[in-house]
């Protein structure tokens, strides 16, 4: 069985993390929990502790960064990237196993699910499965599992605030290594539930398309956390 380290960068995350870190409690045996906090001011540290998580501290709010510090800090075989506000079926450590057994060069992601029953929701998911599937073009919410030979290789996240996982991505040398994962991840619906989801994917696609052009990520990171 490969060895993993699974990396979850935190900012105030007392609320989510105990969920996601019970899903992850079963596997410690077979596997290390990284948090790479960025300067919590709530128990998010104090909760990663108590299961038994490696905890790292940025001194910079920059999920690159945390993302990075996380990797360089790993014990395992391969990476496994989420977000604290996610969560996982009670067999997805089994089958990814099944998935990963000799085979270091794919690079996995899993099916995108919004953890809430709104219908609404149930159109999102298969526009970003879409998009993920045919174009390539996961981003991070959905996870990521790389092997650590691919992930250096690659010169692994860069030291951005914003839209690391699309820089990441657009790096890698053959996209068609890229697969989903027959697997979901369910993701809290927190970051639509003030705005509309069909604009709020609007903007962010109009984020992306600045970024690329070369607009500054000062600039669009401001805006993009703009209360």
């Amino acid at each position: 069985m490969s060895q993993f380290s699974i990396i979850i960068p935190t900012i105030n995350e007392a609320n989510n993390l105990p969920l996601l870190l019970s899903d992850l409690s079963s596997i410690q045996k077979e596997s290390e929990i990284i948090i790479v906090d960025c300067g919590s001011q709530d128990k998010t540290i104090d909760i990663a502790n108590i299961y038994g998580a490696k905890v790292f501290i940025s001194k910079e709010r920059n999920r690159g960064l945390q993302l990075n510090i996380g990797a360089k800090n790993s014990k395992g075989d391969w990476l496994i990237f989420l977000h604290a506000d996610t969560r996982l079926n009670h067999d997805w450590f089994r089958k990814i196993n099944l998935y990963v057994e000799g085979n270091k060069n794919s690079i996995y992601y899993f099916e995108f699910r919004i953890n809430h029953k709104k219908i609404v929701y149930r159109v999102l998911e298969i526009l970003v499965n879409f998009r993920s599937k045919f174009f390539k073009q996961p981003y991070g919410d959905q996870g990521l599992i790389i092997h650590r030979t691919t992930y250096f290789k690659n010169n692994g996240f860069r030291k951005i605030p914003l839209m690391e996982d699309v820089d990441f991505l657009r790096r890698l040398n053959k996209k068609k290594d890229l697969k989903q994962l027959d697997l979901p991840i369910f993701i809290s619906p927190r970051k639509w539930e003030r705005t509309n989801i069909f604009l709020q994917a609007i903007k962010n696609w109009h984020f992306r398309r600045r970024w690329l052009k070369g607009e500054s990520l000062k600039s669009i990171y401001s805006e993009y956390y703009k209360k």
